[in-house]
């Protein structure tokens, strides 16, 4: 069974911060796209570097407020805002 991985946010210039954690690329991705701001028609870009390695995934990001499941706990509200991801390509960096 795989451990959690370490995933770095990583800005158009190189600079990293907030780490993301997750089994794989994708799960890390859909944490950090609920805290973005994107939207479906404007979403927004997320390269997501693991920890160790020169790699950079690069994932198109956005959240919606939908109704929450009819089996919902007692404490969640009725609409929460869910991620969406879609991968876009994989970088390695050159440094």
């Amino acid at each position: 069974m795989a451990d959690t991985r370490n995933f770095v946010l990583r800005d158009e210039d190189g600079t990293e911060h907030g780490v993301f954690t997750g089994k794989q690329p994708r799960q890390a991705a859909l944490k950090a796209a609920n805290r973005c701001n994107g939207t479906k028609s404007e979403p927004v870009t997320i390269r997501l570097r693991e920890r160790g390695t020169k790699k950079v995934q690069v994932f198109k990001g956005w959240k919606e407020i939908v109704k929450a499941p009819e089996n919902r706990p007692a404490w969640m509200p009725e609409e929460i805002s869910k991620p969406f991801v879609k991968k876009e390509r994989i970088e390695i960096i050159d440094e």
